[in-house]
């Protein structure tokens, strides 16, 4: 099992499956939407999330008319994005895990933005 919350603690939540893959990705949108270099997710069943504290907190912001990225008002972490083309899947961000194991990147998307002297590569 796997558990996480947001920087302040107001968002505790549950993710009742393993995560097999983990994707870097360095899309100028996740790049400010993480403020850093890139973004750590992983896709997940929708049914496995389970939000166990602060449904009141979160925040949808729509980037684009069919991708949410959903995050804490009170601290602004980031806690998964969806897209309504994908309504099974949820994309979590993984820096907000605390407790649980989280596989390695296996996937790298958008390397083009990948800066140089940042050297990860996938397998």
């Amino acid at each position: 099992m796997i558990r996480g919350q947001c920087l302040c603690g107001a968002v505790q939540y549950q993710v009742n499956q393993t995560i097999e893959l983990s994707i870097l990705c360095f899309c100028q949108d996740c790049r400010q939407a993480q403020g850093s270099m890139f973004a750590w997710n992983s896709p997940i069943q929708k049914h496995s999330f389970q939000l166990l504290k602060g449904a009141e907190s979160l925040k949808e912001y729509f980037h684009s008319s069919h991708k949410a990225r959903v995050f804490c008002m009170n601290c602004a972490s980031p806690i998964y994005s969806y897209r309504l083309d994908l309504p099974d899947i949820l994309r979590l961000r993984l820096g907000t895990v605390t407790q649980g194991d989280l596989p390695a990147p296996v996937e790298l998307a958008y390397t083009e933005n990948q800066p140089d002297y940042l050297c990860i590569v996938s397998e």
